[in-house]
């Protein structure tokens, strides 16, 4: 069985009011990823740290689902 490949948005916004990366969701429930050029020189000299990020966020997010299922599971246990 073929994996689906996700596409994911990317917008480059200009607001100093916003973070230099944004990780939400666009119209469709899909991921988006918003890059502040505000923010350009930072970006570029963590380029390599925010890229390499990846791999850590999916551990933390692996963690809370995994917590999360655990305790749903208790409660159809409990039930």
């Amino acid at each position: 069985m073929m994996k689906e490949e996700k596409n994911v948005e990317f917008r480059l916004v200009n607001d100093a009011e916003m973070p230099p990366v944004v990780i939400t969701m666009n119209d469709n429930d899909e991921v988006k990823v918003v890059l502040n050029a505000e923010h350009r020189i930072w970006l570029s000299l963590n380029r390599k740290t925010i890229g390499g990020s990846a791999e850590a966020l999916y551990e933390k997010i692996d963690t809370l689902l995994t917590a999360f299922l655990t305790e749903c599971r208790s409660e159809e246990l409990y039930d």
